[in-house]
């Protein structure tokens, strides 16, 4: 058994059709609001996740400032995922930006995986549009950082949000992280949290199987961050004996 799958989001943003293109067909780009770093070379985008290499993606259409697609090889059980990108500027500089995802996934347990991915697209997505909203044409320098392993995730959470002094809402001032950064959360899921601050955005991951995950996007200051928010993610995540 298994799943077909298609997610589209979109949204209107205030960039320039340019900008949005640089966004999504740029290495630079994807890496100030994707996950983990990003390259696009010779008709493939590679992406690295912390220490895991993602399945390379072929680039199957790529019309400037209007179309940008790509896709993994199917694997022998037919597994894929593929990405396209639709560009339409409209009025006063703005741009309607579409993202629709698509592919299969194998096996009886799908559906976990399924959630997991749809959560986290809508984060990427929803970056996406606050990166072209607030850091058009910056490039960011990507921190990924993973937590010790979590046994409760509702605990979890809930340890995070203690250290936010609140249960997050979009459009909430917080203080977070180890410096106690002033940010305003602008996307919240059951799985995902993401603050944006003057100078990057901070986003907390619910790993699938797996650990608490700082994925920022820092847009000055980067040196020497990973050991810091790697002391600070053990500090907060890791079980009393």
């Amino acid at each position: 058994m298994g799943h077909e799958f298609e997610l589209p989001l979109e949204a209107t943003v205030e960039a320039t059709p340019e900008e949005v293109w640089a966004a999504i067909s740029t290495g630079p780009g994807i890496d100030s609001w994707f996950m983990g770093r990003s390259e696009v070379a010779g008709g493939v985008v590679r992406t690295a996740f912390g220490e895991f290499d993602m399945p390379p993606s072929n680039v199957t259409a790529a019309e400037p400032l209007r179309r940008f697609a790509h896709g993994s090889d199917k694997g022998d059980d037919g597994r894929f995922v593929a990405y396209e990108f639709l560009i339409e500027g409209r009025d006063q500089g703005s741009t309607l930006v579409r993202m629709v995802t698509s592919g299969f996934l194998p096996g009886d347990d799908w559906h976990d995986e399924f959630e997991a991915m749809s959560s986290g697209l809508a984060l990427y997505f929803a970056t996406l549009v606050e990166y072209l909203h607030h850091f058009p044409s910056r490039h960011a320098t990507p921190l990924t950082e993973f937590g010790p392993p979590v046994k409760d995730w509702p605990h979890a959470w809930r340890t995070l949000y203690t250290t936010l002094g609140r249960h997050p809402r979009p459009g909430d001032r917080v203080r977070f992280g180890p410096t106690e950064t002033e940010g305003i959360v602008y996307f919240h899921n059951s799985q995902n949290l993401a603050i944006r601050t003057e100078h990057g955005i901070y986003r907390f991951l619910q790993g699938f199987m797996g650990p608490m995950i700082a994925s920022h996007l820092l847009f000055s200051d980067a040196d020497d961050q990973g050991q810091l928010w790697r002391s600070w993610l053990d500090r907060v995540f890791t079980d009393p004996a």
